[in-house]
């Protein structure tokens, strides 16, 4: 396995080559959630993209850097969903925000999150330099947050690690599961609604756990019936 101390950052890109990188990348999550790193290949990427394969070798010259592309977006949004740990004082509020955003991320990009839970349950063959660089950096970080909100007992004393797995493994359970929760629905996917109970309940199910207070529900606007 290559020895990288973490996955390559792609630049801000503009115009025709930010086009064509976002086309091949949407078509990376979805064949490698499919047949997983070693199953797939980059002419079934390029197919599904709809480019000749030497096109796809422009922009990225091997499957592995393709692949660990593919694994750093979904990354990157991920921790962007984090960061109301970083602009928030409040646990409540961190809390609930970051729920939301990690389980709307679930079902914007499940194909990303399928990458990620494949490559992790074959042992992370790929990416694990990255578990062991950027992946446990970040972790300790949110865990340092943790600890001080339950030193202030602004929370209960909980594991903060177990919290944080919690809090990932059901968030990403609508990505990674959605093909069973569908079936469970009536072989359809959720509805916007039902979407926005399964949000809340989630949160408020963690929130209560660790002591806190979930923020109160608005009331919907009554209807005057003439």
């Amino acid at each position: 396995m290559p020895n990288h101390s973490a996955l390559p950052r792609t630049e801000p890109r503009s115009g025709v080559r930010q086009e064509n990188e976002a086309q091949i990348l949407k078509a990376a999550e979805a064949v490698f959630a499919e047949y997983g790193f070693k199953g797939a290949t980059t002419q079934m990427i390029a197919e599904r993209a709809g480019i000749p394969k030497a096109n796809l070798h422009y922009y990225f010259p091997t499957k592995l850097k393709l692949y660990r592309t593919v694994v750093d977006n979904i990354f990157q949004i991920w921790l962007r969903s984090a960061q109301s740990f970083d602009d928030c004082d409040d646990p409540v509020e961190a809390l609930t925000r970051y729920i939301g955003e990690k389980m709307e991320i679930s079902r914007a990009h499940p194909n990303g999150s399928k990458v990620w839970a494949n490559e992790i349950l074959h042992k992370a063959p790929v990416i694990q330099d990255y578990l062991e660089t950027t992946l446990r950096d970040w972790t300790d970080g949110r865990v340092a947050v943790i600890r001080r909100w339950i030193n202030e007992g602004r929370i209960a004393p909980v594991d903060p690690y177990y919290l944080l797995y919690m809090i990932w493994a059901t968030t990403q359970h609508y990505a990674d599961f959605s093909h069973q929760i569908a079936t469970l629905n009536g072989g359809e996917p959720l509805s916007d609604e039902q979407f926005e109970r399964a949000k809340r309940t989630v949160v408020e199910i963690i929130l209560k756990g660790i002591g806190a207070t979930p923020a109160p529900r608005k009331a919907r606007p009554s209807i005057r019936r003439l």
